[in-house]
C-alpha cells in the first residue's frame, strides 16, 4: 500500500548553514557597509594566522598548519559575532519609528534580569506615542516612543504612579527617537544595561510583581478560559 505524504511532512526547514546566508544577505541589503565588516571580520585573523604561521622562526609543518587553522576558527567566530551585531541593527532600522517597535525590543533583547512587556502602559490614542515599562536592577525604567511633546503628560502620570507604589526605587526615563537626549532603537538594550545597579534580582521581582498587580487593567485580573458573563452566584449557606 502506497504512503501518502503531507506538504507538512515533506516541507522542511532551512538548515544552519542556509538560514545564516539569508540572514547575511538581509544584513548586506539593508547596510551596504557591512560587507567592509564581515570582510575584515573573517580577513584579519586569517592573514595573522598565516603570517606567524611562516614569519615565526623554528617552525615545522605542523605548528604552520595550527596557526593557520587557528587563524581562520578566530576569522569564523569574528564574523559570526559581527553577522549577530550587524543583522540585529539591520533588523531594528525596519522596524524603526513603527508603533510597538519599542516593545518588540524589550520581549527579544533584554537580558534575564529584566522584567517586561511588548505592551506599554500607557498610549496616547491620536499619535500613538507609548510608554513602556521595564524592571531591573537598575530600578524602574519608563521608556517612550513617539513624539516627546504628546509623552510628558504621560510620562507624568507613570511617574506619579511608580512613585506612590514603590517609593523607594530608582526611576529612569529613556527616550527612543533621533533627537539630542534619545537614542536610537538598536541602543536602547545597551543603554538600559549601562544604568546603575540599585536593586537585586528577589527586589526586581517584588518590584515587576508590586507593580503588575496595582497597576493592571481590571479585566486582565479574570483567569484565563473563565467567561464572566456564565458565572453563576453561589448559593447560600
Amino acid at each position: 500500500m502506497a504512503r501518502t505524504t503531507t506538504p507538512e511532512l515533506t516541507a522542511k526547514e532551512p538548515g544552519r548553514l542556509k538560514q545564516m546566508f539569508q540572514v547575511f544577505q538581509m544584513t548586506r541589503r539593508a547596510d551596504p557597509t557591512s560587507l567592509g565588516w564581515f570582510i575584515l571580520a573573517f580577513g584579519v585573523p586569517v592573514l595573522a594566522g598565516v603570517l606567524l604561521a611562516f614569519l615565526l622562526p623554528n617552525q615545522t609543518v605542523f605548528a604552520q598548519i595550527l596557526w593557520i587553522v587557528a587563524g581562520v576558527l578566530l576569522g569564523v567566530l569574528l564574523f559570526l559575532i559581527v553577522l549577530g551585531r550587524l543583522a540585529e541593527r539591520a533588523a531594528y532600522s525596519q522596524i524603526d519609528g513603527q508603533p510597538g517597535a519599542v516593545g518588540a525590543v524589550l520581549s527579544n533583547s533584554l537580558r534575564r534580569n529584566w522584567r517586561s512587556s511588548e505592551m506599554p502602559v500607557a498610549v496616547h490614542a491620536r499619535s500613538q506615542a507609548a510608554v513602556y515599562r521595564a524592571v531591573g536592577t537598575p530600578g524602574v525604567v519608563l521608556i517612550t516612543e513617539g513624539r516627546t511633546a504628546t509623552l510628558s503628560r504621560l510620562v507624568e502620570e507613570e511617574r506619579r504612579k511608580v512613585h506612590r507604589i514603590v517609593p523607594n526605587v530608582a526611576l529612569h526615563v529613556i527616550a527612543v527617537g533621533d533627537g539630542e537626549d534619545a537614542v536610537t532603537l538598536h541602543r536602547l538594550p545597551r543603554r538600559m544595561n549601562r544604568l546603575k545597579r540599585s536593586l537585586n534580582r528577589n527586589e526586581v521581582v517584588a518590584v515587576a510583581n508590586r507593580l503588575d498587580s496595582l497597576t493592571q487593567n481590571p479585566a486582565s485580573a479574570i483567569p484565563k478560559g473563565m467567561d464572566p458573563t456564565r458565572m453563576r452566584a453561589g448559593r447560600p449557606r
